[in-house]
């Protein structure tokens, strides 16, 4: 299985070499207190401050002058190094902490003291001048003797005084027992329903047998009732479910709560507005993400920012990036294009099947029944270019775009014409970071088949969407698509390295057959070449199965040939059999939404949910869009429609995955600077921010120390320190995007 390699997830690989291995913990360790002198009573040995800090022992404690003027947190830190730490062994960390003036945060960590500096937990408390006490629960993810415990209460502009005390590093303490909170068992689209549409909930009860439900009005009237309908256990989940379906109300209304078993839901509304704004916000979320670009507060009301990797100090700069060592001996500029999720790496396979989605999102609109391109046109998103005369989705995509063209090596270079695989930072940075305070260096990483597969399929479609507006734009992307074809072909099997994963996610893929499906697709499309065409139907991937449990995504590209060869138009022979593959593939996703409890097209094996699930269901959601649009069938549509449910409140964990879409939302994603959890003067991420999802793998060490165990849906945890299953990323904000636009469509 193909897989997203995110921040720290090579984590084990990075430290396996570097750190001394310890026995494992017993099963009933004894409580060891790994922290000397946490209480400061005459001394502050063998505690260290850096050197810009004066630390002393003052009435019992230990109190650091901390410097104004510092630009990150770790500026200006007090610690204590050498602590060994034991894997899968739980610890309790506390302390006192007070900080004068108020309004500081301190940025407690328990990491590693040497390179690659990582962290295994932390918290950004606001202490004030009367003191607090903290104490939090963690399992350490790894052995090491080379621990620390620090203090990081830099990037203020002004001097503070910052004393701590009773600081304790609890080993063998009971590990946290983690239940989250789920609400009433009336589980519901706490968004909304359309008028015309299906209206399904879920609820959770030991009854085995049916039971009345109400709707009710926001004034309490009852205005629709039924029965409920058993469905036993729900193996996602492992709780007892029944249906409820009021798809037969018809009625509009805001503030609607179902009543069951005793239980009221969370409210929603019945109308289709909701959908117009999350289809704008979905696609504003992109322009928080540009880099090059400083973010206008009156664009973005609370989310201006100073322009990231421009060359401004701290920063290195994107303008003139050099290779890895041994790579390359030439630098690029490749500036702009969007940070691809919760870091500040830039991916061309990720960026490639983002800028795919929104380029097809807008090209639906065009071509569909349904299709309203007036909503996405010009002056809908806010954006600088705005105003242009050219639609609004078009001008966001095109800043990536213009980023996947720089990354295309020159003419006269060693493969000339293939496209790196990524540009990031040479080391992974800390969070929280905005983007003009990263400091490291940044480097090109060496070329791929995929990456240069991906700038051919994405240019080539943007040629034909282009024209009308910028025919010289589309000229120069459909000139580097084919010299970008050219060059896969000469060199099909460079494929990036599983484990170039320091400083960056890898992206790794070791099969390229469906990256050339998909180029071939799109030039086809654009160009009507027989060679194209050719390419299309040899490939195994023509009439392989495409459309699988777990969707597409930009480790499975195939899908997006399949999707464009059945709905744009074409002369292509056989048009009819890729039509039908479609809808053979849509069938397959309303039987599994059909047979799942929570309603959604998706139904991993095994139930274990894969990293990004909520951009599966989207996904797999789209097909029965696209199948609808071939069809005109309602049964798809409505599949379609259904499948937002889940991601709006319908779920196990009855939470909604999209930033201020829902009463009980995600609001803590994995980001560097959407990082309001860790540090209030930054915000929290935008309203149409979707959350990764259920991630049975919970690779990070802080869901590791809590979802141990978990089911399925339960695999989730809302903590900006839960970077397998709550990040933030630009592809699975594309889906969101897409899917949105289709119900607002429907609306």
């Amino acid at each position: 299985m193909k897989r997203r390699r995110t921040a720290l997830l090579t984590l084990t690989a990075l430290l396996g070499a570097a750190l001394t291995a310890l026995p494992a913990a017993p099963a009933a360790a004894d409580e060891v207190e790994q922290v000397r002198n946490g209480t400061f009573d005459t001394t502050t040995e063998p505690w260290w401050a850096s050197a810009n800090v004066t630390a002393a022992v003052s009435d019992g404690q230990l109190c650091a002058q901390v410097p104004g003027g510092t630009t990150n947190r770790w500026d200006a830190s007090v610690g204590q190094n050498d602590l060994t730490l034991v894997a899968g062994e739980s610890y309790r960390f506390s302390f006192r902490a007070s900080g004068t003036p108020e309004g500081h945060v301190v940025r407690a960590i328990v990491g590693l003291s040497t390179a690659p500096y990582d962290t295994y937990f932390e918290v950004s408390p606001q202490p004030g001048p009367a003191g607090d006490v903290y104490s939090y629960t963690f399992t350490a993810p790894v052995d090491t003797t080379q621990g620390q415990v620090a203090f990081q209460a830099g990037g203020s502009a002004d001097p503070w005084r910052l004393c701590v005390d009773d600081v304790s590093l609890l080993g063998g303490v009971p590990p946290e027992v983690y239940e989250p909170d789920t609400g009433p068992r009336v589980r519901v689209n706490q968004v909304a329903y359309l008028p015309e549409g299906p209206k399904n909930a879920t609820l959770v009860t030991d009854a085995t047998g049916r039971l009345p439900w109400r709707l009710r009005d926001a004034g309490g009237a009852t205005v629709a009732h039924g029965l409920t309908r058993p469905r036993g256990t729900d193996v996602s989940s492992g709780q007892n479910v029944h249906s409820i379906d009021f798809g037969a109300y018809r009625g509009r209304g805001r503030g609607l709560t179902l009543v069951a078993d005793g239980e009221t839901s969370r409210p929603f509304d019945i109308g289709a507005d909701a959908y117009e704004r999350l289809r704008l916000d979905a696609l504003k979320y992109y322009y928080t993400q540009r880099s090059g670009i400083a973010i206008r507060d009156d664009l973005r009301p609370g989310y201006g920012r100073p322009a990231g990797h421009l060359g401004t100090a701290p920063n290195r700069g994107d303008g003139a990036v050099p290779c890895r060592p041994g790579v390359c001996a030439y630098t690029l500029d490749v500036t702009g294009g969007w940070y691809d999720a919760g870091d500040h790496g830039k991916y061309v396979v990720n960026g490639g099947i983002t800028t795919w989605e929104l380029l097809s999102t807008y090209e639906r609109s065009l071509l569909a029944r349904t299709g309203r391109p007036g909503r996405l046109g010009d002056g809908t998103l806010a954006l600088p270019e705005s105003g242009n005369k050219v639609p609004d989705i078009l001008d966001e995509a095109r800043w990536e775009l213009e980023f996947l063209l720089k990354m295309q090596v020159p003419a006269g270079q060693p493969l000339a014409g293939m496209a790196h695989h990524k540009i990031h930072d040479e080391q992974w940075t800390g969070l929280p970071l905005l983007p003009s305070d990263d400091p490291q260096p940044r480097e090109l990483h060496p070329p791929s088949t995929e990456a240069t597969l991906n700038l051919a399929a994405t240019a080539a479609q943007a040629a034909r969407l282009y024209r009308p507006y910028d025919r010289a734009f589309a000229a120069r992307a459909l000139a580097a698509a084919r010299t970008a074809w050219d060059a896969a072909l000469a060199h099909p099997a460079l494929h990036a390295s599983p484990d170039d994963g320091v400083g960056g996610g890898t992206y790794a893929d070791d099969d390229a057959t469906d990256e050339f499906y998909w180029a071939a697709a799109e030039l086809y499309l654009t160009t009507g070449e027989k060679r194209f065409a050719d390419h299309v139907r040899t490939s195994p991937a023509h009439t392989a199965d495409l459309f699988g449990g777990l969707g597409f995504d930009w480790g499975r590209t195939a899908a997006a040939g399949r999707l464009d060869l059945a709905t744009v138009p074409s002369a292509l022979p056989g048009r009819d059999a890729v039509r039908r593959s479609v809808v053979r593939g849509a069938d397959r996703y309303l039987a599994t939404l059909a047979a799942q409890p929570y309603g959604m097209p998706y139904a991993p094996p095994g139930n274990l949910y894969d990293w990004g699930s909520n951009a599966q269901v989207l996904n797999n959601a789209v097909v029965l869009a696209t199948a609808f649009d071939l069809t005109g069938a309602a049964r798809y549509r409505d599949g379609a429609v259904q499948s937002m449910d889940y991601l709006l409140g319908r779920n196990a964990l009855n939470t909604s995955y999209v930033t201020g879409y829902g009463e009980v939302a995600a609001h803590h994603q994995h980001s560097r600077w959407y990082a309001r959890q860790l540090d209030p003067r930054l915000p929290a991420p935008p309203p149409g921010t979707l959350a990764g999802g259920p991630n049975s793998g919970i690779q990070d060490p802080y869901a590791q120390a809590r979802l141990q165990g978990c089911t399925g849906q339960f695999c989730y945890i809302d903590d900006i320190q839960s970077w397998s299953t709550n990040e933030t990323a630009i592809n699975w904000n594309a889906a969101l995007a897409r899917l949105a636009s289709f119900v607002a469509d429907q609306g």
